[in-house]
């Protein structure tokens, strides 16, 4: 339990510093508007609910897959290729970055 607190104040503390960053800002912001966009996307293409829409959004996003579910309309399939191809680099960049922060953190200490 210890160590999951202090990995987790490590990890705040690197979200503190690396919101300084501009270029970090933006990708929050693109990963934002991409996690909106699908979320939306999927509760009315594919008449899921909000929290099952942004599940899958995430799990997509991050690479993980959602093991349960695959979109039924042929848009739907369309619009998960074209989201997987751009939102997955948006969200590995920022992952990237406080990657990064936390690092620089470490080595600072």
């Amino acid at each position: 339990m210890i160590s999951f607190i202090l990995t987790l104040k490590r990890l705040l503390k690197a979200l503190w510093h690396s919101f300084k960053l501009k270029n970090f800002q933006v990708l929050f912001v693109l990963v934002l508007v991409v996690l909106l966009s699908g979320t939306l996307f999927y509760m009315k293409q594919e008449g899921l609910s909000v929290l099952d829409s942004l599940y899958f959004c995430i799990a997509t996003l991050s690479t993980v897959g959602h093991p349960n579910f695959t979109p039924q309309t042929a848009l739907g399939k369309v619009f998960t290729m074209i989201y997987i191809v751009g939102g997955t680099g948006l969200f590995i960049s920022l992952i990237g970055y406080l990657a990064y922060a936390m690092i620089k953190e470490t080595k600072n200490n």
